[in-house]
């Protein structure tokens, strides 16, 4: 894993850099809203060729519901790059507050 120093202005000297730390979000995010997007323009394309007049609210719930099941079978590299990175950072607040303790038993 790389990583680089804390970012200036940050108040998290621990290693965790943004934009950086955060990529495995972003990228996420905006495959879930790219998803959404064109599942979206399709039902809203299938429906308004089907009926002349369109039922916003309806498209927009079928649009998240079809867009999140894809997003589940289809993002699963991302989610799981996601997932490590938020385990990994877990795992080092965990180990940092540990030694806190453990350095304040000893004292």
């Amino acid at each position: 894993m790389v990583t680089a120093g804390p970012v200036p202005g940050s108040r998290s000297g621990n290693g965790a850099t943004y934009p950086w730390g955060v990529k495995e979000f972003w990228i996420y995010t905006a495959m879930r809203v790219g998803l959404f997007v064109g599942a979206f323009c399709i039902v809203f394309g299938l429906w308004f060729l089907i009926a002349d007049s369109v039922n916003l609210l309806l498209v927009i719930v079928i649009a998240f519901l079809v867009s999140g099941l894809a997003s589940y079978v289809l993002l699963e590299r991302q989610r799981n790059a996601f997932a490590l990175r938020v385990e990994d950072r877990a795992g080092r607040i965990s180990k940092k507050y540990d030694d806190m303790r453990s350095k304040e038993d000893e004292d």
